[in-house]
């Protein structure tokens, strides 16, 4: 069946720029390996798209519909209906002690987020960095080999898939779906609860369903935080008590036999009144007196 606007696809592809045979990106893992552009963050595997949302430069998505699924075509495409030709006026020079003062050490050739914007740099050198942010494939002659593996029927699918473009660091098949007329319950994987930016996918998420499958009315997304299994008593290194505890009326009798067996100070011993008869010693006069 040929592909049209608005289709749910998953399609794999190579890219490839003309002018100097480099890769430059691809859905099979094996091939960014061989082309060393691999990335141990990047999710491998046929990419999700909705036909005519600009997911694709326009002139991919103009291709591929009225394709049908399982073949093999590729597709060359001029800078025009790629990523557009080099604008001469995105480029600028920026002080390097900026860059600096932001934590980024600029080196030729590197793709920076500057100013909120992607960007590559050029040149760096008298105290000023070159920063073109032009996309960086702009200019550039491309050419795919494409492939669309399945056009998405199953609506189940097309929400997974919808959820994974958002959050595509945890596998689509641990997402749980409950369907109830117009209400959809997304269950979360507890490996998702902690991740960074979650509550604004989530959002995205709920955006994207509710404009896409618009059969759709409100979107609810249920955490789960399930106990875990500890021992049900650590040693203490003490020994245990032996017998049950006393009840509560005897608790102050054995207080009370505490009291009577622990060993009490030793009264102090009253000092004995001492009597001692001052003598004095005769003075001794002169010779005269005696």
């Amino acid at each position: 069946m040929a592909t049209k606007t608005g289709d749910f696809l998953l399609l794999n592809y190579t890219l490839k720029v003309k002018e100097s045979g480099e890769t430059v990106d691809t859905t099979f893992d094996n091939v960014a390996k061989d082309a060393e552009i691999h990335r141990e963050d990047a999710a491998y595997g046929p990419k999700f798209v909705i036909l005519g949302e600009g997911w694709l430069p326009k002139g991919l998505e103009d291709s591929l519909v009225g394709l049908d699924a399982g073949k093999q075509t590729t597709i060359e495409l001029p800078p025009e209906k790629g990523y557009g030709t080099r604008d001469p006026g995105r480029m600028r020079l920026v002080s390097l002690r900026r860059f600096r003062e932001k934590g980024i050490d600029p080196a030729p050739g590197a793709q920076v987020e500057f100013e909120g914007r992607p960007a590559v740099v050029r040149a760096v050198g008298a105290g000023r960095v070159q920063v073109d942010y032009n996309h960086p494939l702009a200019g550039r002659t491309l050419i795919y080999d494409v492939s669309i593996e399945r056009v998405l029927e199953d609506e189940n699918e097309k929400i997974l898939n919808i959820i994974s473009r958002r959050i595509p660091e945890i596998s689509l098949g641990k997402f749980g779906l409950n369907r109830s007329a117009t209400d959809l319950t997304v269950e979360v994987p507890e490996e998702a609860f902690y991740l960074s930016g979650l509550q604004v996918a989530k959002k995205s998420i709920t955006s994207d369903l509710q404009k896409y499958i618009p059969e759709i009315g409100s979107i609810s997304f249920m955490e789960i935080f399930k106990r875990t299994d500890k021992a049900e008593s650590e040693p203490t290194g003490e020994p245990a008590a032996q017998g049950s505890p006393l009840p509560a009326e005897e608790k102050p009798a054995a207080k009370e036999s505490a009291e009577q067996q622990a060993p009490r100070k030793p009264e102090p011993t009253p000092r004995r009144a001492t009597t001692r008869t001052a003598r004095r010693r005769p003075r001794l006069g002169s010779e005269n007196q005696r």
